[in-house]
């Protein structure tokens, strides 16, 4: 019964009782009408770029977790990022299937190791923030966590843009009830393709900043909504 609990939990993205989880931005970027929109699984050679684009067209800021390898393999581009005004966060070095079920050994070699990429390919940066693959934890990852002085975010919806295809769907469910304080997932690696072939969070995206730009609220990245916030 404990093992089941207990991998009932590993299996809870938005889940706070294993460790400590950020869900929504805190009570000071809520009063500022502020949201954060997160893009996973990047970086991508063909659709960053034009994420890039679109986010500059409407003056919005966000926050990319990159897979470190793909960070290593894209320096440039990761600088490209962080000249835009965009943060780049930890999403592991690998992205593994099992990362929620390795040990801890194996968990701080993958956060410290995109974290040295990161490093490396903007200048001097240091990721303030972690998400785990798919958003599983291990029991083990908020002691990992607090070794590397990272907080674990996870969102508070997404659109499931990786899988779906129907931009109009992706859509629905990233705008509904939508209000200050929310952390939006997306995905710049590994969108979905609508029926076209086009990128679905090409789709969606500037649909989704006039949204917010309707309801008065303002994109940031994760540093800026948290600025004077302590881990």
């Amino acid at each position: 019964m404990g093992n089941a609990v207990l991998g009932s939990l590993v299996m809870c993205p938005r889940c706070k009782i294993i460790s400590a989880n950020l869900v929504r931005l805190p009570k000071a970027a809520i009063g500022r009408g502020e949201i954060a929109l997160t893009f996973d699984d990047g970086p991508d050679a063909h659709i960053t770029p034009l994420v890039l684009d679109q986010l500059d067209l409407y003056g919005a800021k966000a926050s990319f977790f990159c897979i470190g390898e793909k960070v290593a393999a894209q320096p440039d581009l990761v600088a490209e990022i962080v000249r835009r005004g965009h943060s780049i966060e930890n999403h592991s070095y690998n992205h593994r299937n099992l990362f929620a079920f390795s040990g801890i050994r194996k968990l701080k070699m993958e956060v410290v190791a995109t974290q040295q990429a990161i490093h490396s390919a903007s200048n001097g940066i240091s990721s303030r923030f972690f998400r785990a693959p798919f958003g599983f934890r291990s029991p083990w990852l908020g002691s990992v966590l607090r070794q590397t002085h990272m907080q674990h975010v996870a969102w508070t919806r997404r659109g499931y843009d990786a899988v779906c295809r129907n931009p109009e769907v992706v859509l629905r469910r990233l705008v509904h009830n939508l209000s200050a304080g929310d952390i939006l997932l997306m995905h710049d690696g590994g969108s979905a393709r609508t029926r076209n072939g086009q990128p679905v969070v090409l789709e969606v995206l500037p649909r989704l900043l006039e949204r917010c730009a309707s309801h008065g609220l303002r994109s940031v990245s994760l540093p800026m909504a948290l600025s004077n916030a302590q881990l």
